[in-house]
């Protein structure tokens, strides 16, 4: 960011109407002007050539009476003359009226530049964006062995330019999102994807998995620690419970509490039982319980029908929303966070990741093949699909600019090698006219 702001501020200022300050707009519009500025250099040049040729003249034909080689002089100036004019009036007439002059077939760029449009935008689809020729032109194109020369090659400071740069689109663009919006078209997309899977064959297959290799048993010692320090925090609930259903001749005689804590005596007991024992029978209950579980998630319909019941519910209710946006507004500030961190894992590590990337991309063939086709398809596909739309954009773009903005475009692209065309119509005009005068003095 300093190099850019050190960039923008050594821009010279000083032409009349420039503007300072350093923006994107003004440093576009500085860039946008050099063309024009040089072509406009050397139409003074042309101009000014023009001139002389027009002074020469003079001076010629007031001298030529005085010796013989100024009659080549003036044979020179003049045919300078007439070959500068003409090739001005064409150049002139491709943008403008010359001297205002509404001359038929001048201005050609202004009057005819909804045509222009049309043959730009033609000429980009049959030539650019057919299937055939994006296809011919990316079968000639290793793009990922670029890639990855790119990636590896590329100095340390390229490389912090690169990551500053990417650091800084990337928060731009989460923060000029609405975040709630965001969130709420992230929790859309990934609700769609959800409600097209049908969970429970997959839990049913990822618990039968975790069943043969034995990974639930940690689970289920996690269960019993829990129930047993559940039964301890609500010890006075159970007792309630029993001596709620225990009948008038027990809680007259006392017997209740007793039996209450027997209860809780036998609960615990069994607890530590099935905890200590991995051959108790309860857990082999547990086991078939879950094997029975499993098979249902895969086999049944009632059971599948039930928890893709309870997905959906969970995914249209109002609770689940909430937490996702708060899920989420955590992720993005974290996001934004982490990549204004100059020492954070997006400028180190990601930095390192791009470059082991690129030594993949470079030496893996195979994966460059993959790489490869994948991009040629891409390409293919957008071509196939967007094409009429990309020539349809710059058929209306080209269409909206008024006359003087397009007449001023090209003339910056090209206004220069236009005026080039001038000054070589002037000099070889010059020296046409020297062989047409040598021929007349010789027959």
């Amino acid at each position: 960011m300093t190099r850019r702001s050190n960039r923008r501020r050594s821009l010279p200022s000083d032409r009349p109407g420039a503007v300072t300050g350093g923006s994107k707009a003004s440093v576009a519009v500085r860039y946008d002007q050099l063309p024009r500025d040089r072509a406009r250099r050397m139409r003074r040049v042309a101009t000014l050539l023009l001139v002389a040729m027009a002074c020469l003249f003079v001076l010629a034909w007031q001298m030529q009476g005085q010796h013989p080689a100024w009659g080549y002089v003036r044979a020179f100036a003049e045919a300078a003359m007439v070959g500068g004019l003409a090739d001005w009036f064409a150049v002139t007439a491709l943008f403008r009226h010359p001297l205002g002059i509404p001359i038929p077939h001048t201005a050609i760029i202004p009057e005819n530049k909804d045509r222009i449009a049309d043959t730009m935008a033609q000429f980009l689809r049959a030539n650019f964006l057919t299937p055939a020729v994006v296809g011919r032109r990316m079968r000639d194109l290793n793009v990922a062995q670029a890639a990855g020369d790119f990636l590896v090659r590329r100095g340390e400071a390229d490389a912090g330019r690169i990551r500053a740069g990417a650091a800084e689109l990337f928060v731009e663009l989460l923060e000029s999102l609405d975040p709630q919006r965001l969130g709420m078209q992230v929790k859309a997309g990934l609700a769609r994807q959800v409600e097209k899977i049908e969970i429970a064959p997959l839990l049913g297959q990822m618990l039968e998995a975790a069943i043969a290799d034995g990974r639930h048993r940690p689970l289920i010692d996690g269960v019993i620690r829990w129930a047993g320090l559940a039964l301890e925090d609500n010890e006075a609930l159970v007792r309630d419970m029993v001596q709620a259903r225990a009948n008038a001749l027990l809680r007259w005689t006392g017997l209740d509490d007793r039996l209450a804590n027997s209860v809780l005596d036998g609960l615990y007991r069994l607890l530590a039982e099935v905890a200590v024992d991995p051959q108790h029978p309860l857990r082999a209950r547990l086991d078939e319980g879950l094997q029975t579980l499993a098979r249902d998630l895969q086999a049944d319909p009632a059971t599948r029908a039930k928890v893709e019941k309870l997905k959906n519910e969970l995914i249209g209710n109002a609770a689940v929303s909430a937490w996702w946006m708060g899920i989420w507004e955590r992720i993005r500030l974290s996001l934004i966070a982490t990549a204004r961190d100059p020492h954070s894992a997006l400028s180190g590590q990601f930095g390192a990741s791009l470059a082991e990337l690129g030594e993949a991309l470079r030496a893996d063939p195979r994966l460059q093949v993959q790489v490869n086709r994948f991009a040629r398809r891409t390409l293919v596909g957008v071509a196939t699909r967007y094409g009429d739309q990309i020539v349809a954009l710059v058929s209306g773009t080209v269409k909206r600019w008024d006359g003087r903005t397009i007449s001023g475009r090209i003339e910056g692209a090209v206004g220069r090698d236009l005026q080039f065309i001038r000054i070589n119509g002037t000099l070889v005009g010059g020296l046409v006219g020297v062989t047409i005068h040598l021929v007349t003095q010789l027959f």
